[in-house]
């Protein structure tokens, strides 16, 4: 619903003097609008917000001489002909039902961005795409990392707090730009072609958002369409090749898997400590090619160590050599809160996973370590855990369960490990960090890890997963002192 949208995306589009609406201010929508007005768009923004943040930024556009509405997001701007909208904006909304109605396409700041790559007579930079339900920033942070190592002019963008936008608008030029997309940003985006694009694993999240399991799944399959080199997917998950399948791409356009055990033809994958590229190289049937050591990768927790390949997957579709892959690797610092290790106190480990915010992600971070007292608990967000505490519970020592939703995991640890001692705080205050770690810290013994993962988002007690893993790290540092 909503969409309408243009997906002829090579005939130019001429903004000078076109009615342009754009939905929402925020990271995305304040960069769109500047952009349009000085295209020579005459630029409506509508926001839903009405607070002190969304009036500074309304002052700072009006001085440019665009119109702002506040505290109206749903209903069309007369004249409208053209609406660029903010990712998280939902397909349902009246504005967008409104825009069908009337026949004026819907673009995100990706389309936008994808629009206004080539303007100007620079030769467009081409993009290696990356989506995925849980390691997309990692993932372009680390084939980032591999194409500054090849010599390569590149950014992170997209998804990752550098505007897509300002990229391909500004004035500095790249050779290939490392895009992570989510699935918000792919559903208004119809027209952009990578030259290659990886989707790392599929699993339920924002359904509230899509509507449903297949809508979401189709999104993040849009990455693939007419991609002109490589398709990657991840074997352990089908639904990642399906979406392959699926893709509509460019004649010779390849399907490449990554795997953590030894990689087939067409596959990179892990051989006795290294990962190895069976895909891009000659006689992939026969040859293989050494491109780093697992302990090149930081952390070389299985999940990152699929992270990796999957980077790695699509620098070589770009014709990396095998030594920028290493040191690209080897260059790689993980953002806070990423599976970082905080400290080690009398023998116990204790690990910050506090962007592990759903149970996909807690579920790859509890298969890092072999003995673990499980810090978890907050607003779940229509999640169960039956599935995850079943598949951990041989690994688990202890847990600790904060949060407003907390009682959801202690059912599920009753139902599939009895026997894990558990501590219940009842308190969502943010002082319960420093009594959480306490507890975990009388549970666990030399050689455990005590890992925060709470497979929840953080909202009832923190602003955000930043200040609950800071929070964390604080409490750590006090048993230490």
């Amino acid at each position: 619903m909503g969409s309408g949208q243009v997906t002829d995306s090579s005939a130019p589009f001429d903004f000078r003097g076109k009615h342009v609406a754009v939905a929402g201010l925020g990271v995305s929508g304040v960069p769109a609008a500047k952009v349009l007005h000085g295209l020579g768009a005459r630029v409506t923004v509508v926001n839903d917000g009405d607070d002190e943040r969304a009036r500074t930024q309304a002052a700072e556009l009006e001085t440019l001489g665009v119109t702002v509405r506040l505290g109206d997001g749903a209903t069309l701007p007369e004249g409208t002909e053209l609406i660029v909208t903010a990712p998280g904006w939902k397909p349902d909304k009246p504005l967008f039902t409104a825009a069908h109605e009337a026949g004026v396409p819907v673009w995100g700041d990706v389309e936008l961005a994808w629009r206004l790559r080539d303007r100007d007579g620079r030769k467009a930079a081409p993009w290696l795409a990356v989506t995925g339900t849980n390691g997309k920033t990692t993932t372009v942070q680390m084939l980032a990392s591999i194409l500054r190592a090849a010599g390569l002019r590149t950014a992170a963008v997209g998804n990752i707090g550098v505007s897509l936008l300002d990229a391909v608008t500004g004035d500095e030029e790249y050779d290939v730009l490392a895009v992570e997309l989510s699935s918000y940003q792919l559903h208004w985006a119809p027209s952009p072609r990578a030259h290659s694009a990886a989707v790392l694993n599929l699993a339920p999240d924002h359904l509230d958002w899509h509507g449903s399991m297949e809508a979401y799944a189709a999104d993040k399959g849009r990455i693939y369409e007419g991609n002109r080199v490589a398709c990657v997917y991840n074997v352990a998950d089908k639904a990642t090749e399906d979406l392959v399948r699926a893709a509509d791409v460019e004649e010779g356009c390849r399907a490449v898997g990554f795997t953590l055990g030894s990689p087939a033809p067409s596959q990179l994958g892990v051989v006795e400590g290294l990962l190895v590229d069976r895909a891009f190289v000659e006689d992939r049937h026969r040859n293989a090619q050494e491109l780093a050591e697992v302990s090149d990768v930081n952390p070389p927790a299985p999940h990152n160590i699929a992270n990796a390949l999957a980077a790695a997957a699509l620098a070589r579709s770009f014709g990396v050599s095998a030594a920028a892959v290493r040191d690209g690797l080897r260059a790689f610092t993980p953002d806070a809160h990423r599976i970082a290790h905080v400290a080690d106190v009398d023998g116990v480990a204790y690990v910050d996973d506090s962007k592990a915010t759903n149970t996909h992600a807690t579920e790859a971070s509890l298969a890092a370590y072999e003995s673990i007292v499980w810090i978890a608990g907050g607003l779940a967000k229509g999640a169960t855990f039956d599935e995850l505490v079943a598949g951990a519970a041989k690994r688990l020592r202890g847990a600790v369960l904060i949060g407003a939703d907390r009682a959801l995991i202690r059912e599920a640890l009753a139902r599939h490990a009895p026997e894990v001692p558990v501590v219940d705080l009842d308190r969502t205050d943010t002082g319960a960090m420093l009594q959480a770690v306490q507890e975990a810290q009388r549970l666990a013994r030399p050689g455990d890890t005590v890992l925060l993962a709470p497979a929840c988002a953080s909202m009832d007690m923190f602003t955000n997963y930043n200040k609950r893993g800071d929070a964390f790290a604080q409490a750590v540092r006090e048993l230490g002192a």
